[in-house]
């Protein structure tokens, strides 16, 4: 998943329509044995080459990894934020909501200068947001209803 999202070169290799499943397959094959991979991870990505699904490895990566965690009793939250937070403000959030979940969560954080300030927070449906672009915008939108 690293090297796909790294490299969008490596990316757009694996949803080429151009090549075959067979050039696609050698290429992941010397990928696999420069990485060393696991067995177990080679085998699966060996049959997704075969069956020419490697478009689709991203997804499958991401999904695996949410059904991991879902067996785990763990939870995945996307954190938006003006600038990038440090490792304690990511471990107090965590922390955070972890006692108002009652479960472990994960943390994908991301940058947005957009925001001004403060954060969003996105926890399965829910999200919470912060930021002071919104705040910004509802204080608009309050003052053109005043005037």
């Amino acid at each position: 998943m690293g090297l796909i999202a790294q490299s969008a070169d490596f990316a757009n290799f694996l949803r080429s329509p151009v090549l075959s499943a067979d050039v696609k397959a050698s290429a992941m094959e010397a990928i696999l044995v420069k990485a060393k991979a696991d067995k177990m991870v080679g085998n699966f990505i060996r049959t997704v080459a075969e069956n020419g699904r490697l478009f689709a490895l991203s997804d499958m990566i991401t999904e695996f990894k949410r059904l991991a965690a879902g067996a785990r009793g763990e939870v995945s939250a996307d954190v938006t934020s003006a600038t990038a937070l440090s490792a304690a403000q990511l471990k107090s959030l965590a922390d955070t909501l972890k006692k108002k979940i009652g479960k472990t969560v994960t943390l994908n954080a991301n940058v947005d200068p957009e925001l001004i300030g403060g954060l969003v927070v996105k926890v399965g449906s829910q999200m919470i947001d912060s930021s002071l672009k919104t705040k910004l915008t509802a204080m608009r939108i309050a003052m053109k209803e005043v005037g």
